[in-house]
């Protein structure tokens, strides 16, 4: 006589919950996954939001860690319809005398970067030669026995830092505004301790896997991931939002892709993890808009518009000052904005010869100010003309943002502040950050190691956890 299989619930479906629900599945266990919204992915979806024949990416546009990910490039998931697309480009970063440019080429970036190329590749090639290995280190909790413990090293050498501090050792402004745009992507103030690592970890993915997008949308990649879950045995319960434990069916696990604000309303936590989960801070938010345009965008320099994503906010010092301003409670006048132009590469986003542009900006946590001037004013200085080809236009302000997807507190779309405290404290101080109080209970989101990005290894990490305590 054989036992029944064992059961999991796991509640929320963005990557990091459909991750963990795949990992449970190919355990053996019966799963069920519940998400409150009428689409499953969390983040990673995308909508009609201007015009009729217009596809737009709600949350993520450009996917790094994606490809990246030491789980996911286990997945089938080019049998469950996944494309990715590689611009010509990962990045250019525009400024006045000509854009500085990330290649998927580590040598041909150098040399583009002129007096400081040497310098770049000597920081850079390590990182690309051991990629898979420092992937594996980096995307998980940063508390932990390293299996390169000298590979580690190197890189936490190297990262640590502010990036202000690493950018002065380059003499040219290409490679200083560079660096500056690639550690903006940690929504901290450049000045902080190590925002070098956000630049050398998405300057080493450009080399070493590039910064792709799924075809026809980033729903592609949350419908490839659902779909082989299926395929394992899993369902999933869609618009049935979960507001505490007791609504969920006894199983043997629970799952949770829930930031640490969600948690708490989910059940009776004791006191001192409680006290723990509201000192838990949220980092700045988003102001987004997405667009329609009659044509592509009119760059001034050309070559940005080979590029899949582009960080406009000029120099280094430009860029300091942008991204100071959110901890300083305003809107930055000339903002760092993070552009990604996908239907250049991928036509099917938008009606022919018709464009998308997706853009956002940071802003303090659940500002309330309309920070669409100073972000069409960022791109109307490197794209004059922009303006009169936008045929309409979608604002998401950090209310829009966590109205959405409740884990979006206040528009941040990281999953808390990435400062080092709490890269290490994630939402809590624990060699197992993922296990609650309640036994069989265990978190899973952004809130929790390795962090922000689409990557699922706060899911795949926590789900081995489970699967291991549960055996």
């Amino acid at each position: 006589m054989t036992s029944s299989p064992r059961t999991a619930n796991v509640v929320g479906s963005g990557p990091n919950g459909l991750a963990a629900a795949i990992l449970l599945a190919q355990a053996g266990l019966r799963v069920r996954l519940w998400e409150g919204a009428n689409t499953a992915g969390g983040s990673v979806r995308n909508a009609a939001l201007t015009l009729p024949g217009f596809t737009h990416d709600l949350g993520s546009a450009i996917h790094p860690l994606a490809v990246s990910s030491p789980f996911f490039q286990t997945l089938p998931l080019h049998a469950f319809g996944l494309r990715w697309i590689q611009p010509e480009l990962p990045l250019a970063h525009p400024l006045p005398a000509g854009a500085a440019l990330l290649h998927r080429s580590l040598d041909e970036t150098a040399e583009s970067l002129g007096v400081d190329g040497p310098l770049y590749h000597r920081l850079m090639a390590p990182l690309v030669e051991h990629w898979d290995d420092l992937m594996g280190e980096f995307l998980r909790p940063l508390l932990h026995l390293p299996a390169h413990p000298v590979l580690l090293a190197r890189f936490g050498i190297r990262a640590l830092p502010p990036v202000t501090l690493l950018a002065h050792l380059f003499q040219t402004e290409k490679a200083r505004a560079l660096l500056g745009g690639l550690a903006a992507h940690s929504a901290l103030p450049l000045t902080s301790p190590a925002t070098t690592a956000f630049a050398l970890m998405l300057g080493g993915a450009a080399h070493a896997r590039g910064w792709p997008f799924p075809q026809g949308g980033a729903q592609s990649l949350a419908d490839a991931l659902t779909g082989y879950f299926k395929f394992l045995g899993g369902e999933v319960t869609l618009n049935h939002p979960v507001h505490h434990l007791r609504e969920l069916p006894p199983t043997d696990l629970t799952l949770l892709d829930v930031g640490p604000r969600a948690l708490l309303g989910l059940a009776d936590w004791p006191e001192q993890y409680a006290r723990r989960l509201t000192q838990f801070r949220s980092g700045p938010g988003a102001f987004k808009v997405d667009y329609a345009l009659s044509g592509p965008l009119p760059w001034t320099d050309p070559l940005v518009g080979r590029a899949g994503t582009v960080h406009l906010g000029g120099d280094l010092a430009s860029l300091t000052r942008a991204e100071a301003a959110p901890g300083q409670g305003r809107v930055a006048a000339e903002p760092y904005v993070l552009l990604a132009q996908h239907t250049p590469f991928d036509p099917s986003r938008a009606p022919a010869g018709q464009h998308t542009v997706w853009a956002y900006t940071h802003v303090p946590n659940a500002s309330t100010a309309d920070a669409l001037p100073q972000l069409e004013a960022q791109i109307e200085r490197t794209a004059p003309g922009f303006s009169r080809l936008i045929l309409k236009r979608a604002v998401s302000t950090p209310a829009t943002l966590q109205a959405w997807n409740p884990n979006l507190v206040g528009g941040d779309v990281g999953g808390g502040a990435n400062d080092l405290w709490q890269l290490l404290a994630r939402p809590v101080l624990s060699a197992q950050p993922y296990r609650t109080p309640v036994r069989g209970v265990y978190l899973c989101s952004a809130s929790t190691p390795p962090g922000g990005g689409v990557h699922g290894m706060a899911g795949y990490w926590a789900a081995r956890l489970a699967l291991r305590e549960l055996r």
